[in-house]
């Protein structure tokens, strides 16, 4: 541990807890917290993640019913060991000025758009961390071929694991958490 930051160093034996990242004033943004690890973004974001992101929460928010609000970049506290950040919240929690993170049970959707860096978090271990905490839809949005393509998951509630309910590619129409229709050929990055 020679040679990192203090702040670098887990305050305990055990590691990092939830708590402890709003006290990390000196982290990089957009650090999360899994299984009690810091994680960082370790690459530039691409500007067709951020585009896709930013345009697929403005398209959510526009079809949101009252009481509830998309936010982006803000983490989840799934647990005492992972508050990981998402790219798309849905949530009905009140306003808070102060917050920094959701309950999973505020949250009933929670979208992904998978980069180089985060494709494996996003598929495998945020996917089994969201629906352990009960969040009751997840969205990857990938970058196909001609477009953003979403492939959209709810929660099993007996095996407390997502089951797979569409892919799409053209057009993202779902009637939970709430209905959306989205033209997702408007989401592709201007030229």
């Amino acid at each position: 541990m020679d040679g990192l930051p203090d702040w670098m160093c887990p305050p305990r034996e055990e590691g990092w807890f939830a708590e402890d990242l709003d006290q990390l004033i000196d982290a990089p943004r957009h650090t999360e917290l899994i299984d009690g690890a810091l994680v960082f973004r370790m690459f530039p974001q691409r500007l067709w993640h951020n585009r896709v992101r930013t345009d697929l929460a403005r398209a959510v928010d526009d079809q949101a019913p009252d009481g509830v609000d998309v936010v982006q970049g803000m983490t989840i506290r799934l647990d005492a060991r992972n508050r990981p950040e998402a790219d798309i919240i849905v949530t009905s929690a009140p306003f808070d000025p102060d917050q920094t993170w959701f309950e999973p049970g505020d949250v009933p959707l929670v979208a992904e758009v998978v980069s180089r860096e985060s494709a494996f978090r996003d598929r495998t271990v945020k996917l089994r961390k969201y629906a352990a905490a009960r969040i009751q839809h997840y969205w990857l949005v990938d970058d196909g071929a001609v477009g953003p393509v979403v492939h959209v998951y709810e929660l099993d509630e007996p095996s407390k694991a997502y089951v797979a309910t569409g892919i799409f590619r053209d057009s993202l129409n779902v009637t939970v958490p709430f209905e959306i229709d989205i033209d997702l050929a408007e989401l592709i990055p201007r030229q």
